[in-house]
């Protein structure tokens, strides 16, 4: 704690704002009356059919807040909530932004491993949407050239169009790393390499043989894995769905690539292509990229080699390696 300010995990704010947009949307509305009769078992069973499993660190976490804002009867807790359930806010357009490492140098796209099982997370575009960045390849770990093509959303059967990798290979893309089925987040959605397409292995990187097939059925090499309740997609295809329970493709975050500096930015999504999980918007959100600059908005940038940006970034993390 900092002056007085707890600190959060980084696990516990997405659960958090997870938490609060299935609050806020009117499908799933928080019902604060339920919630003063029956106390935190309201909060807990509606976290759990909202926002996924509560294992006991997570409950620990929501028993925290109702602790931590003096909640000893619950109707003490209603303002805070309230206070928490803003509105969104908005962006007028999407930023452009480039990625970098933890010491804010720009990530080079020649540098991204193939295969890597390491899970490479990104916001964009607001704080909280998070994004996996893979550099696709095949079963040898050569990068594989990925091109446009066409995405069906099973939901509705509209379809959209992904425009394929970017780099050196054009192998490189990125997903929203939310399961567009009830929201689970790494480790249990993940990327599923060639080599580790086999049935079989340890929990948490078992996939089931539906999976495998759909896979083989599509020609994807890898997959993208929610171990939460099996839903599948292609990352060589769009993120389009290949099992479900899911009915909605991950979204894509359109990637540039700059040759001449190998750089790397984000810098927009499709708006046909379905919203992040619980969103009406992808221009809306609860909270802006700390880097976010908003007398500028963000505007087109392309920096120059050994440049480092003071604003308009955002940093590429890991969420470990969920086979080791």
């Amino acid at each position: 704690m900092a002056k007085g300010i707890p600190i959060i995990k980084r696990d516990d704010l997405i659960f958090a704002i997870k938490l609060l947009r299935k609050m806020r949307d009117p499908k799933t509305k928080f019902d604060e009356k339920e919630f003063v009769r029956s106390g935190r078992d309201y909060l807990y069973n509606y976290a759990e059919k909202n926002v996924g499993p509560l294992d006991p660190s997570r409950r620990a976490f929501l028993k925290g807040i109702l602790i931590g804002i003096g909640a000893a009867a619950v109707l003490s807790a209603i303002p805070v909530i309230s206070y928490l359930n803003q509105p969104e806010i908005s962006l007028k357009q999407f930023p452009w932004i480039i990625i970098v490492d933890s010491s804010g140098n720009p990530i080079k796209a020649s540098q991204i491993p193939v295969n890597n099982p390491e899970i490479l997370l990104f916001e964009y575009p607001m704080q909280g949407d998070i994004t996996f960045l893979l550099n696709l390849g095949d079963e040898n770990d050569n990068p594989i050239k990925i091109p446009p093509t066409t995405v069906v959303i099973p939901e509705n059967g509209k379809t959209y169009t992904f425009p394929g990798g970017v780099g050196p290979n054009n192998s490189i893309v990125a997903f929203s790393a939310i399961c567009q089925h009830l929201g689970c987040t790494p480790p249990e959605i993940h990327f599923f390499p060639p080599k580790y397409m086999k049935v079989g292995l340890p929990t948490p990187n078992f996939l089931p043989e539906v999976a495998l097939q759909a896979a083989q059925q599509a020609n994807a090499p890898g997959v993208i894995h929610c171990d939460c309740h099996g839903s599948t997609y292609d990352p060589y295809h769009g993120a389009s769905v290949l099992t479900g329970p899911t009915v909605r493709p991950l979204p894509y975050v359109q990637l540039y690539w700059d040759s001449n500096t190998d750089y790397l930015y984000a810098i927009g999504m499709n708006l046909n292509a379905p919203t992040i999980l619980g969103r009406t918007n992808n221009l809306s959100g609860y909270a802006y990229l700390s880097s976010y600059d908003q007398a500028t908005g963000c505007p087109k940038m392309i920096l120059q080699s050994g440049q480092n940006p003071s604003n308009c970034y955002t940093e590429l993390q890991s969420a470990g390696n969920t086979y080791q």
